[in-house]
């Protein structure tokens, strides 16, 4: 019998398969007639000012935005996958349902963030400040899981999520929690 979070890792990756599948373009069928989705791929947009724009639906694969200001941003649904966002500023922004495997998300401020439903294998989050980030169901690596829970503390703003309930902390230290053992 699988345990949850093996069953949670496996349903995660076949739905990260199923959205590598769809066009790249998909999302554009649920906007209005003229209107765009924003495309970034392959971008080098390092130090570009996005904050408080509602970008969700659209992609930001393979581009490099370092030092970028995507504070309060709505990504949610986007690709965000191979992209590197170091030292950028995170504060609050929405990747609920995205795809943002091997991302560098390394010294990012990702405090009051919401990051629900999340597929982030193979990113790293070292020297992230995480203070207040929603994590809930996300797939994460279990080293950047163990490492994010020693730095966790506070309650996301819009969910009421603590960081560490949300990153499935032990209470005990700060360690990650192993899932149950079957019987």
């Amino acid at each position: 019998m699988f345990s949850y979070s093996i069953f949670k890792r496996i349903f995660f990756l076949i739905i990260s398969f199923a959205l590598f599948s769809l066009p790249l373009n998909s999302a554009q069928a649920v906007l209005q007639e003229g209107d765009e989705v924003p495309n970034y791929v392959r971008s080098q947009i390092t130090g570009i000012d996005l904050h408080g724009q509602d970008l969700s639906k659209s992609s930001i694969a393979g581009a490099t935005a370092r030092d970028a200001d995507l504070s309060n941003v709505d990504l949610h649904g986007t690709v965000l996958t191979l992209s590197d966002l170091k030292g950028s500023n995170l504060n609050g922004i929405n990747l609920t349902d995205t795809l943002s495997d091997r991302v560098n998300f390394q010294k990012t401020d990702l405090r009051n963030s919401i990051l629900v439903n999340m597929i982030a294998s193979g990113s790293s989050f070292a020297g992230a400040q995480i203070s207040g980030a929603d994590f809930s169901y996300a797939v994460l690596d279990s080293d950047d899981q163990k490492n994010l829970c020693e730095i966790a503390d506070g309650v996301n703003p819009v969910t009421g999520i603590s960081t560490r309930d949300s990153l499935e902390c032990s209470d005990n230290g700060g360690g990650y929690k192993p899932p149950m053992p079957t019987v």
